[in-house]
């Protein structure tokens, strides 16, 4: 029998399909939604400047060397697309290993397309097994990602049941005019080379948004501001007289992006959807949403039960699960917040 080396990860596991967790009273399981077609992000003509995330063979020449490991060689990791939404997966384990440290649960991983070309809406085999439910808006607009009237049913009647949370996570939309002069006003401003000019997100969280009236929007990728004289993320602000969930408690800061979403509040309705925290933005790099009079941006949201819905919704981007851009331990404070969520 071959001896079990302490500090080895556990086995992975590919191409199953999913085990149902049984429900334990306080104990949440959670899940990511992955709301992307994988096969239609991967194939992305690579002569295409725009509406595509990069290779890593473009990530490898940008950040080097920090990619420059056996790890990451053609030989052990994949260098187009495909291995940057690896990355992504990759980057979440953290998140997924104190979620289940916490609730004594793994968390379940479900893409809308996946490697393998299969396709899975949100429905009951999402659902049923389900408390909590992420999903990550890294889809781009032009690959036509939208909830089917089916899905948004499915969604509507796993939010009438009790302790049942829906975060709805879409990420940046960067570059959304015609204006040659904005984009790359837009691209100076967040400063990251792996960002192309125009690129834009979430369709499938844009759709879960208008199917559940819930009046918010993604726009823009705004650059955080610093704590002055240092490399850190500036505090939140934070309006902990309406978190009455304790999302925030001891979590002064979220994941440093250098382009984040501001969650726009639009129509008439102002009181449906609270406003939990604002993140300050880099003044000295100059922005459209800055020059309109803006310091902060709104980056987590908070819609408390009501009607019929008995579950929460909330709103914070993808990123904040990740830790492609570093992980502090405020960071894995607000996961624990959340999984524990009450």
């Amino acid at each position: 029998m071959t001896p079990k080396n302490p500090i080895s990860p556990p086995a992975r596991t590919y191409n199953q399909s999913h085990v149902p967790r049984k429900y334990t009273p306080g104990k949440r399981r959670i899940s990511i939604y992955w709301a992307w077609s994988y096969p239609w992000e991967a194939q992305r003509d690579l002569t295409t400047l725009d509406n595509r995330l990069s290779t890593i063979t473009e990530v490898r020449r940008v950040l080097w060397p920090a990619y420059e490991t056996p790890e990451f060689s053609p030989a052990q990791f994949l260098q187009g697309i495909d291995g940057t939404l690896e990355l992504f997966h990759r980057s979440a384990l953290s998140f997924q290993a104190v979620a289940g440290e916490t609730t004594g649960h793994p968390v379940a991983v479900f893409q809308r397309v996946d490697q393998a070309g299969f396709t899975l809406p949100i429905d009951e085999r999402i659902l049923a097994d389900t408390d909590t439910l992420l999903v990550f808006g890294l889809d781009h607009l032009l690959s036509d990602q939208a909830a089917a009237p089916e899905e948004i049913e499915a969604i509507r009647r796993w939010l009438e049941r009790q302790d049942t949370c829906l975060v709805i996570a879409p990420h940046h939309d960067v570059g959304a005019t015609p204006d040659y002069a904005q984009r790359q006003e837009e691209y100076e401003h967040h400063g990251d080379p792996l960002v192309p000019r125009q690129q834009r997100f979430g369709g499938y969280t844009r759709s879960l948004l208008k199917a559940l009236d819930i009046p918010v929007i993604n726009q823009w990728g705004l650059h955080p501001a610093f704590v002055p004289g240092t490399p850190d993320i500036a505090p939140l602000t934070a309006f902990h007289d309406l978190d009455e969930k304790g999302l925030l408690a001891d979590v002064p800061t979220l994941s440093f992006h250098p382009h984040l979403p501001h969650y726009a509040l639009i129509g008439d309705d102002t009181k449906s959807v609270r406003v939990l925290a604002r993140q300050p933005i880099d003044l000295q790099r100059p922005h459209p949403f800055t020059a309109a009079g803006h310091t902060e941006f709104n980056c987590l949201l908070w819609l408390p039960p009501a009607g019929q819905r008995a579950g929460d919704i909330l709103m914070v981007d993808s990123t904040h699960f990740t830790t492609l851009f570093g992980g502090t331990d405020s960071l894995r404070r607000f996961w624990r917040n959340l999984a524990l969520m009450k």
